[in-house]
């Protein structure tokens, strides 16, 4: 009975310990998660801010009349899609980008 006791001791010990991390955890990823909505909703603004600014510049007549191709909308959701951390190149396209800026995707937008 007493070794069934010093048992359940030593597994509620290491219960405890465990619910410890994973409350650490927990409290990690709920800090990272607000970050990146902070983040997010940054990027989303400065985009929405840029696309404004542009539209408010040149109406699409002028970009025409100069020659120069007019960016559309699904450009804009190309260039979006890629600021919230997804590839948008032919090889990796619709998958999260996990190591920084992707070259194939940057060229991409820059034609």
């Amino acid at each position: 009975m007493e070794e069934k006791v010093g048992r359940l001791f030593e597994e509620l010990g290491l219960l405890k310990e465990k619910m410890k991390e994973l409350l650490e955890e927990n409290q990690r990823l709920t800090v990272e998660n607000r970050h990146l909505r902070k983040l997010h909703e940054q990027n989303l603004s400065t985009t929405r801010d840029k696309i404004l600014n542009k539209a408010e510049q040149e109406s699409p007549e002028e970009q025409s009349d100069k020659g120069q191709p007019r960016v559309g909308e699904g450009y804009d959701n190309l260039a979006r899609l890629y600021q919230e951390g997804f590839h948008i190149c032919n090889l990796h396209y619709g998958s999260l980008r996990t190591e920084g800026d992707c070259l194939f995707c940057l060229s991409f937008l820059n034609k």
